[in-house]
C-alpha cells in the first residue's frame, strides 16, 4: 500500500524531544559534511594530495568562483555562509534520492505503524523553515555589521517623507515574507519530486522510473543553487550602502 506523508514521522524521543526521520537524515548529512571538511583541511597541510582532495578543491573553487560574481568583494565574508547552505542543501537533497531511504522501515514512537527510518530532510517543512529563518537572519546579522546600526535601521524608517516611510514599512514585510518563500519554495519543490518517484516506482517498473530519478537529480542540484543564489543576491543587497 501506498502512503505519503506530508509530515516528518518521530522515530523516538530524546529527553522529551522527538527524534523524526527526516532529523537523523540531517544528522547523517552534518557528519559527512564534518568529516570531509576536516578530511580536505588535513590534505590541505599534507605533502601528498590525494584525488578526493583535489575533487574537493575543484567543487570549492568553482561554487567561490560563481558565488563571486554576485557576492564580489563581500566574497571571502559571506561566502562560506552560501556555500555551506548550497553543500547542504545539495546533499540533503540527493540523500533523499539514495536507495533505502524511504524504504527502511521500522515501527514507529508510537508504535502503530511501520514507517521510513531516513527521510529526505528538505522533504520536511521544519527543516526548510529553518534554513529560511537562518538565511534571513543572517541577512540582518550582516547588513548589521557592514553598514551600523544606523545605516541599517535608515532602510527600514525613513522619515523624509510619507512615500519613503511606506517603503520601509513594505520592506519589513518583504523580510519577513522571505522566510516563507525560501522555505516553501524549497519544501514544495522537493517534496513533490519525492512524491513523483515514489508514486512512479509503485505503479511501474523500476528501469522505467529511471528518468525520473535522474531528473529528480538534477532538480535537486537547481533547488540547493538557487536557495544558495537567492540568499546571496539578498545579502549582496543587505550590506550594500544606500544613497540618497
Amino acid at each position: 500500500m501506498l502512503n505519503i506523508s506530508i509530515k516528518a514521522e518521530p522515530i523516538f524521543e530524546l529527553f522529551g524531544f522527538p527524534i523524526t526521520n527526516a532529523f537523523l537524515t540531517s544528522l547523517v548529512v552534518l557528519l559527512i559534511l564534518f568529516v570531509g571538511s576536516r578530511y580536505y583541511d588535513q590534505q590541505i597541510k599534507s605533502r601528498k594530495k590525494s584525488q578526493l582532495f583535489y575533487f574537493i578543491h575543484l567543487l570549492l573553487t568553482e561554487s567561490y568562483t560563481l558565488f563571486k560574481g554576485i557576492l564580489r568583494e563581500n566574497t571571502d565574508v559571506l561566502f562560506p555562509l552560501v556555500g555551506a547552505f548550497f553543500f547542504f542543501i545539495l546533499l540533503q537533497n540527493w540523500f533523499g534520492l539514495l536507495p533505502g531511504v524511504g524504504s527502511l522501515l521500522v515501527r514507529g514512537q508510537h508504535n502503530t505503524e511501520l514507517i521510513p527510518f531516513f527521510r529526505g530532510a528538505s522533504a520536511d517543512l521544519n527543516t526548510t523553515l529553518a534554513l529560511g529563518l537562518v538565511s534571513v537572519v543572517a541577512m540582518q546579522y550582516y547588513g548589521v555589521r557592514f553598514l551600523g546600526w544606523s545605516g541599517y535601521l535608515k532602510k527600514y524608517f525613513n522619515f523624509s517623507n510619507p512615500i519613503n516611510f511606506f517603503l520601509g514599512i513594505l520592506e519589513i514585510i518583504s523580510e519577513i515574507s522571505r522566510v516563507l518563500s525560501f522555505s516553501f519554495r524549497l519544501f514544495g519543490n522537493v517534496f513533490a519530486g519525492e512524491v513523483l518517484l515514489l508514486v512512479i516506482a509503485f505503479l511501474i517498473p523500476i528501469l522505467v522510473s529511471f528518468p525520473f530519478f535522474m531528473m529528480e537529480i538534477f532538480v535537486g542540484f537547481v533547488q540547493a543553487l538557487v536557495f544558495s543564489m537567492l540568499t546571496a543576491v539578498f545579502l549582496s543587497m543587505a550590506v550594500a550602502k544606500h544613497h540618497g
